[in-house]
Order: structure tokens, then sequence, then C-alpha cells
């Protein structure tokens, strides 16, 4: 029995949420509340979601025990959540599926997504083709450039990709683009967004369609591990697969919750994306949450390794989680986050996306602090394939 309710029916997790949006998409936004309300808890609706979840994804995936990598570094067991396994290669496609489902129920027959690493991006596309939606993806163009090899995925499955030039070119140009082409065509368009921000109800949205990876995990760790872990940690830029972990634990009061952003060149040089450790409260794409911003209040330029991870806000629940005590937010550096991923596929034989090593990465610092009977679980959010290019750049080779 769930005792967590939040957020409140304004979408505010204490101080933090809400809905900060020009007069142009209330109505949107009201649309969209009441088809949440009317269907997130229609039998329907939920059998096709989970239908779709099951035949289509290929959920549930599975847990894995990194045994030879826990035995290295000698202290607790770290165990994955295989995300990297599902269709499309990331946990992005959970909300995808539930998002569109509602859009066609709402008679919205184009989808338009914002995407940095590209997985959001291609798992639109993905959904959008299943179901023979019109797609458009806006992504910045510096992230078009890292991540060629999604742009060509998602124009394979029929989307159009536009080229953010904007600002930093990345992440929340992508996103203020998508807003401006919502504004524009609501009536029948579906903004389908990928993180767990935005203004209400996206993102309680997203992390109940999410959630179903923690909730596979409770069932899953007493059968494989012998019972629930005593950690569980996940990389967070906007924050969607952490949140898809953490929310059916949050009741659990002997799990602790442990949160890894990207400290990018370290937290006290200035080029980094961790909005919980170093970011000020504001708000950011229709949402109070902590942002990062200069004493003017303007949004400033981040940096990570990888492009996932580069969001200069994050979700609000994770801004409440912070503040509350029940989860710890660390930083994690592109020379760490890139150690481990070199680490992990040469000794688990797993491809990490960036963002999954950012976590990984903590994990393996935390381990050897730890009794041996210990259990980390890690949110492996999605497979490596997509990183190959940047790896390589970072690492001095060239493919």
């Amino acid at each position: 029995m769930k005792t967590y309710t939040l957020p409140d029916p304004d979408g505010h997790f204490g101080q933090f949420g809400g809905s900060f949006v020009a007069e142009t998409l209330v109505h949107a936004l009201d649309e969209l509340k009441a088809a949440y309300e009317q269907y997130r808890n229609d039998p329907e609706f939920l059998h096709e979601f989970h239908y779709e979840l099951k035949h289509f994804v290929g959920r549930p995936s599975p847990v894995y025990h990194a045994r030879r990598w826990s035995e290295q570094l000698g202290g607790a067991q770290i165990w994955f959540k295989r995300e990297d396994l599902n269709h499309t290669g990331a946990h992005k496609i959970n909300n995808c599926i539930g998002q569109i489902l509602l859009a066609r129920r709402m008679g919205k027959p184009r989808i338009i997504a914002e995407t940095g690493a590209g997985q959001h991006g291609v798992a639109t596309a993905t959904v959008a083709a299943r179901y023979g939606l019109e797609c458009v993806v806006y992504m910045g163009s510096e992230d078009v450039r890292r991540q060629a090899s999604n742009v060509y995925r998602m124009k394979l499955l029929g989307a159009t990709v536009v080229p953010v030039e904007s600002g930093s070119r990345t992440l929340k140009d992508a996103l203020n683009e998508a807003m401006r082409d919502w504004v524009t065509n609501i009536e029948n368009t579906f903004y389908c967004i990928g993180t767990v921000a935005g203004p209400h109800p996206y993102p309680a949205m997203v992390r109940d369609f999410q959630s179903v990876i923690g909730t596979e995990c409770i069932q899953q760790m007493p059968v494989d591990a012998g019972r629930q872990p005593d950690y569980v940690v996940a990389s967070v830029g906007g924050g969607s697969n952490a949140m898809g972990i953490f929310y059916p634990y949050i009741d659990f009061s002997d799990v602790g919750l442990v949160g890894v952003e990207a400290a990018g060149e370290g937290l006290d040089s200035g080029r980094h994306a961790a909005s919980l450790n170093a970011g000020v409260v504001g708000v950011l794409h229709g949402n109070r949450t902590y942002v990062m911003q200069d004493e003017h209040g303007q949004i400033q330029e981040t940096h990570s390794i990888s492009a996932g991870l580069d969001y200069p806000g994050v979700g609000p629940e994770h801004a409440w989680l912070k503040d509350s005590g029940r989860a710890q937010y660390v930083g994690i550096t592109d020379a760490e986050a890139l150690a481990a991923f070199h680490k992990c596929c040469r000794t688990e034989g797993i491809m990490p996306a960036l963002e999954s090593s950012h976590a990984i990465a903590h994990a393996a610092r935390l381990a050897p602090t730890l009794s041996k009977d210990k259990i980390i679980l890690v949110n492996l959010s999605g497979r490596g394939d997509k990183d190959m290019h940047t790896v390589a750049e970072f690492s001095g080779i060239t493919l």
C-alpha cells in the first residue's frame, strides 16, 4: 500500500512543480489533465499499455548480478536493472507508449517531441510508426552532430527531425522549440515530453508510465537477489529513468535512493549539468525546480559528455526528494563516467549508455565502502551503441 501521494491536484511537490505557462497553453494542458485522469485507471487503457510493454517492448526487463565486477571491487553486490534490453535500447519507450496511447484517445494525429541523446526521439518515432501517426522531433544541432546514428534511426522510422540552432543547441533549446510548435498546432498535436519535467501533469504522468521499472524490481529482487536492495542508484538529467525506479521504492524506508548528476569537468569548473548539486530554485519549462541560472535569472549553458544529461534543470519531484532528504544526489565527472563505461564493457560484457555510466560509476565508488552482504541496484537505463563516436572522440580514437 503506497502512502506517498504527491503531487497535489495542482501539480505541486511541496514548493516545486506547478504550471507556469503562457495563456495559450492552458487549454491544452487542461485537456491533457482531463484525459489522463480519465484513462490512467481505465481497465481497457491499462490492458493495452501493458500488452504493448510485453509484446512490443519486451518487458519485463531482467535484473542482473554484475558478479565479476562486484568481486573485483570487494564490497557490496552490484545489480543492474536491464532497461538497455528494451526495444529501441532504453527506458524511454515505456513513457512513449503510454503518452501515444493517450494521444490516440484524444484524437491527436500529430506527435511532437524533443530529444537530447536521441533515445526519446527514437522511441517516439518508433511508437508513432507503430500507430501510423505523424511525428516531428526537435533536436539541438550539437546533439544532432553527437548522435548522428539516432538521427538516422528516427528518419528511417518516418519522423521529421528538426535541428535547433538557438542557444546552446542542446536539449533545453529543443524543448523550447517543441513548445513553440505545440502553441501553434494545439488542435491536432500531442506533445510527448520525454522526462519528468515540464508543466503539470507531465512530471507525474511520465513518472507513472516509467514506474513499471521499479514495480518490476520490487517483484524481481526478492526472487533473484534474495531481498530488496540497500541502495537504488540512477542517473539524473531531467530525471525520468531515476523516477521510474525510485517512485515504487519511496515508501521502502530502508532503501536509500541515490541520483547521479553529470559533474562534467567538475562541480567547481562551471562546466557541468548538476542542477541539484549546484543550481538554485527557479522556473524552467513550466515548472519550479532547481535550475542552472546566473544572478540575473538567465539560464546557464551546461556541459556533459552525455547528451542526455546536459539539461539545465531537473524534474520537480527530484527537487522535492532532495529537500525532503528522502533521496541523495551526487555528481560524477566525464572522466569517471568514461572509465566506468570501459570497465563495464570489459568486465561484464555490457555496453552501457553514457547516461547509465554515471550511475554505474557511483555504484563502483560506493560498493567498496560497504560490506559484501549489501546490495546496490543500478538502473542501467540504456545501451551505449549511440555513444560510440563520443567515446571514441574522448578516447582519442578515430573510427
